[in-house]
């Protein structure tokens, strides 16, 4: 299956001068800590004011659960020959982090606009940071899985903080600038964690192997929760409702009856569970917006506000997010198989091809906001054509040069493909959370980030399953072929809902 005008360098020169940076912050803040002992520390604790330093800090740690769920991709076969796996148990390994991760999201940041957003957001990183030791750790496959699922768990604790963070702390050119932030650090953070994985597996320090790829964040996790626990402001909603277990329930049925089959189906043989499942998905789909309809006509607070997905912002961004996120998150799965099966890449081979990639999305990014200021929703339509182009680019090159394609070869396709789509999904994200009120931050943020990882999931699941059903009988080139081929016509259908945006973006 989380950006400014200047170049992201200039972070540490903003935090030695906030106010120079960040003109317009907030006037009244949202809901202010209790008085503490004066002194710079305590004064930057209760301050509801994010600076340079926080929102750098915020950042990363939506970035960690964002690159785990990619960091694996190119360590599955070393997983397999080391626990013995097998395919099936390898896609839990993938399926099970992101159906809790997605199951999560919204329940997380309800319980963060109730007992703080700081406070969630450290708790989050703690559970994130003892998760993955306990998959670096882990003895066998099983033991894998289940620190996977609760790895998962923790990132839902820990994600929708973020943004609710961004939205309660930060304010006009601020606020715009943090999103943009935060849409360049989920995109980047999904191909960084395949890049950061394939080093890690190649350089197999201190004999660690696959396991490196969990163990560097405890670390990582550590520092963030030191850093947090200094920078990021306390906040929560001012009218904090209690968390909605009917709807909490149904979700979560929702989520595991659409996902778990298509993401574990294939693996197993589609046993008669899969089709049990994929059965009883419209049902609870069904259910659970009825119920969450009558809760809110009854003045209750649902876990998902109907009356959120009214509003035309959220609505049209939610509506172009689900596919754009499907087509991404089973790229980055594709990819990461072809490459290593079929052209005989190693790990830091493979991760390094998505380098430009990566690099181009962040300098798209970078640029969102002058140019989404000047163009509105044609800086989308842009990027979506440029991703088109990069796709097909991409296709021309496999088509062309397999099986003697080199990581130089792949440079300008993959260039193209993510400058493209480094000015889709910021604005987009940027365009779900433009028109949200203050009181409903967190279930926002939570409701979009499900909405994104849900994509993710089910781009593993389609174009994965898609991908991984071809090879018996068309090879891996002709596999890949017909998965970049998809994406193009899932692209093609994100350009028409690019339409549906609206004109100018706040």
């Amino acid at each position: 299956m989380t950006t400014p005008e200047a170049p992201a360098g200039r972070l540490g020169a903003l935090a030695t001068a906030p106010e120079a940076a960040f003109p317009d912050a907030p006037a009244t803040p949202e809901a202010p800590e209790a008085p503490a002992a004066p002194g710079p520390a305590r004064q930057q604790q209760t301050s509801t004011v994010l600076t340079p330093l926080g929102l750098l800090t915020v950042l990363l740690g939506a970035a960690l659960p964002m690159i785990d769920f990619f960091i694996v991709n190119v360590a599955l076969p070393t997983i397999d020959q080391d626990l013995h796996a097998g395919p099936a148990m390898l896609e839990m390994v993938v399926a099970g982090y992101g159906v809790a991760y997605a199951m999560l999201l919204v329940v997380g940041g309800r319980l963060g606009d109730m007992i703080g957003r700081r406070r969630m957001f450290l708790w989050g990183l703690a559970a994130f940071g003892l998760t993955s030791l306990a998959c670096g750790l882990a003895p066998d496959a099983w033991t894998l899985v289940a620190a996977r699922v609760a790895q998962g768990a923790a990132s839902a604790l820990l994600l929708p903080q973020v943004l609710a963070t961004i939205q309660a702390a930060t304010t006009g050119k601020r606020r715009a600038k943090a999103v943009s932030l935060y849409g360049g650090t989920a995109g980047v953070s999904s191909a960084v964690g395949q890049v950061l994985g394939g080093l890690l597996v190649s350089v197999d320090l201190a004999g660690t192997g696959w396991r490196a790829v969990f163990l560097v964040n405890v670390p990582i996790a550590a520092a963030a929760w030191l850093l947090a626990a200094r920078t990021v402001p306390e906040t929560r909603s001012p009218h904090p409702a209690r968390v909605d277990g009917p709807g909490t329930a149904l979700l979560a049925t929702t989520l595991i009856t659409l996902l778990l089959p298509l993401t574990e189906g294939r693996a197993a043989g589609w046993p008669l569970w899969s089709w049990v499942l994929l059965a009883v998905f419209p049902f609870a789909a069904t259910a659970f917006v009825l119920v969450e309809r009558r809760a809110e006509r009854l003045g209750r607070t649902p876990l998902v506000p109907p009356s959120l997905l009214r509003i035309p912002s959220v609505n049209s961004g939610l509506l172009m997010l689900v596919p754009f996120t499907l087509g991404f998150g089973g790229f980055m799965f594709v990819v990461a198989v072809a490459l290593q099966n079929g052209l005989h890449f190693g790990p830091f081979a493979a991760g390094l091809s998505l380098v430009p990639l990566c690099a181009a999305f962040f300098l798209a990014s970078l640029a969102g906001p002058r140019l989404v200021l000047r163009f509105g929703r044609r800086v989308v339509v842009a990027g979506s054509l440029i991703q088109g182009t990069g796709l097909a680019l991409l296709a021309l090159t496999v088509h062309d040069g397999w099986p003697g394609i080199s990581v130089a070869a792949l440079a300008p396709s993959m260039a193209v493909l993510g400058f493209g789509q480094g000015m889709v999904m910021p604005v987009v994200m940027r365009i779900v959370l433009s028109e949200l009120p203050m009181t409903q931050a967190g279930v926002g943020g939570g409701v979009m980030v499900t909405t994104q990882q849900s994509g993710l999931a089910l781009g593993v699941a389609t174009l994965g399953t898609l991908f991984l059903s071809l090879l018996p009988s068309v090879g891996i080139r002709d596999a890949l072929l017909a998965a970049l081929l998809t994406q193009l016509a899932i692209v093609a259908g994100t350009t028409l809902l690019t339409l549906r945006l609206p004109r100018t973006v706040r």
